[in-house]
């Protein structure tokens, strides 16, 4: 019988085959590979920032970020995600971002940078936001590479009262990049304004086969 490995990587240390059985015991597990562990979730309200400083980037190569509800107040603010190398918060414009964005009432258009300080999942505008996006996350443990993000979204507008705006509804996707090799133990969701009225984030590490 091949073997079954208990810890995340384990599974690529087999050299044979596995069977139908094998495979759907090691899913169930949450051995197999593309399985998601939750790692933290955090809701919050009246707070701008998620931070998450336990990631265990020293056991997985690829993350998983959702972000569901994250509502942003009125007022043109930056939305998007810094990254922590060991231990320190890099808010310098080092990080590097392009996406682009659809509406679905006929807009399109791109946003990118070569020199921001953070990399960005959306910049909201006039009125209230409601962000639901998620984004991969790659090489975070890894000293000696670049640390990737790529991303999909679906932001909506809503008027000044609260109500649905059709005509601010987008698809967004895109991606970006921490260009200097080093570790990064944490990660957090920016927003340059001052406050939200809340949301729901999840951090979900990716097992290898």
């Amino acid at each position: 019988m091949s073997y079954l490995g208990t810890q995340p990587n384990d599974v690529k240390k087999n050299t044979g085959l596995y069977t139908p059985s094998e495979i759907l015991q090691l899913t169930k597990d949450g051995s197999w590979g593309g399985s998601l562990e939750l790692i933290e979730e955090q809701t919050t309200s009246g707070a701008v920032s998620y931070n998450f400083t336990s990631i265990k980037e020293n056991v997985y190569d690829v993350h998983l970020l959702q972000i569901s509800g994250y509502t942003s107040p009125n007022g043109s603010q930056d939305f998007g995600l810094r990254f922590y190398e060991s231990g320190v918060l890099e808010t310098a414009s080092v990080y590097q971002y392009a996406y682009q964005q659809c509406g679905v009432a006929g807009s399109f258009y791109e946003n990118k940078s070569m020199g921001a300080n953070h990399i960005r999942f959306d910049n909201t505008g006039s009125e209230n936001w409601v962000q639901h996006l998620y984004v991969y996350l790659y090489n975070l443990g890894n000293s000696s590479k670049y640390s990737f993000t790529t991303q999909q979204a679906m932001p909506r507008r809503n008027t000044t009262g609260g109500s649905y705006n059709s005509s601010g509804t987008f698809a967004m996707f895109g991606g970006g990049v921490l260009p200097q090799a080093s570790t990064v133990d944490g990660i957090q969701i920016y927003n340059s304004a001052t406050t939200s009225t809340g949301g729901t984030a999840k951090l979900f590490g990716v097992k290898e086969i």
